[in-house]
């Protein structure tokens, strides 16, 4: 069978945030995922070659200033034009670290891949408040649905 690849694009600005996508990758190559290979990155490494050969996307970013991070928009300018007639379709996370509500960043990156015409496979997760051990559980679940749809022709 075909390999398929799920790109996992994150901000990781602490240690919190590196444990969501530490879990992220961890749920995304789960014992039952068999021929999706995961790659974890951060939004600066990453390129539109990375995004274009991409079966799927898992982004996370953190809420600055009630937007999404500044790296994470780095990585959507980088990426857009070159990206944009090659990647319609293209399924996607989003889950947001969020110190307030998330909404800002929300609508931000939501803007944009409404742009990009990616599709969305779930309501994007945003980890509310003070950090709680319970949101690494949950990007763990995020990046183990988004590998399985991937892994199954779902997505």
């Amino acid at each position: 069978m075909t390999s398929k690849h799920l790109l996992i694009v994150c901000n990781t600005p602490s240690e919190n945030t590196q444990a969501l996508a530490n879990a992220a990758l961890a749920g995304a190559q789960h014992e039952s995922i068999e021929n999706t290979r995961v790659t974890l990155q951060t939004p600066l490494e990453t390129n539109s070659e990375d995004v274009k050969r991409a079966d799927g996307i898992v982004i996370g970013t953190t809420e600055n200033f009630g937007y999404m991070s500044g790296l994470i928009k780095d990585f959507f300018e980088r990426i857009y034009y070159p990206c944009l007639e090659e990647t319609q379709g293209k399924p996607y996370a989003l889950y947001i670290r969020a110190g307030n509500d998330g909404l800002g960043t929300k609508t931000g990156v939501e803007k944009i891949i409404t742009g990009l015409r990616w599709k969305s496979v779930q309501p994007a997760l945003i980890l509310q408040g003070d950090y709680q051990p319970q949101f690494a559980e949950q990007v763990k679940e995020l990046g183990h649905l988004m590998a399985a749809g991937i892994d199954n022709g779902i997505y």
